[in-house]
């Protein structure tokens, strides 16, 4: 009895080995139906979660399937969600320049320019951030003038304008004040030739005009007070920095 009980056990190990028992196949991802769930996750406010199922997505998509780039883009606004800033604007920049007619190019653009601008903490030491910010902002006019996303990038466009110019103005009025005209000069020219919409544009130049009077640049003077008088006829202060006969004697 023993003898037979034992292979009967050893029969049924044989089996069991020549007919292994089947594993159940691993449910098919659903590309769609996952984009949909990370795209729900992401406006839930679960965006850690979110970018798991969408950085898996984009090897999922092929490369002329527009889920690609919609998941593309929603890895860069998790990013930028979670609060890495600098890889967000790496992720909004290859959106933008690797599928620039895309639905998603101009905001992809544009947000680029707010992560950058998000980086730029301390506006009174390095400006690099603010700068690339700003050129970004006024690329996504260049490239797309007509959407949405131009017209909010025009916004701050002016906002960061007029701050650098602000910045650059008051550099020229310190050196002024302190009569170191020549580094003052360089500051006003500097507003008027990279910010000529600016608000600090006209008060630049009638400070140029202030400066060359002193050291009686005297074409300098002219050649100013003509634009002024062109451009900005309305400056105030205009008729004391320019008078109808200028001739650059200092007043």
């Amino acid at each position: 009895m023993t003898m037979r009980r034992t292979m009967w056990v050893l029969a049924g190990l044989a089996a069991t080995a020549c007919h292994p028992h089947t594993q159940q196949p691993r449910p098919s991802i659903q590309p769609d139906r996952e984009l949909a769930r990370a795209l729900t996750l992401f406006r839930h406010g679960d965006a850690r979660r979110s970018m798991v199922i969408l950085q898996r997505l984009a090897f999922e998509f092929g490369p002329g399937q527009p889920e690609l780039v919609t998941a593309r883009y929603y890895v860069a606004e998790c990013y930028f969600q979670i609060g890495d800033r600098i890889q967000a604007a790496h992720e909004f920049r290859k959106v933008a320049d690797e599928f620039p007619s895309s639905e998603y190019a101009p905001l992809a653009l544009l947000r680029a320019g707010d992560a950058n601008l998000r980086l730029w903490r301390r506006p009174e030491l390095d400006p690099t951030s603010g700068e690339t910010a700003l050129a970004i902002y006024q690329e996504v006019s260049e490239r797309y003038p007509d959407s949405d996303a131009a017209a909010r990038a025009r916004l701050h466009v002016r906002r960061l304008q007029n701050q650098f110019a602000e910045k650059t103005y008051k550099n020229g009025l310190f050196y002024f004040k302190r009569k170191a005209y020549d580094s003052a000069i360089l500051y006003f020219k500097d507003v008027i030739a990279n910010y000529p919409d600016a608000t600090r544009a006209q008060d630049a130049l009638l400070r140029l005009v202030d400066s060359y009077r002193v050291i009686r640049y005297t074409e300098e003077l002219k050649e100013t007070c003509a634009h002024l008088r062109r451009y900005y006829p309305r400056a105030t202060g205009l008729d004391k920095s320019c008078p109808a006969d200028t001739t650059g004697a200092p007043s």
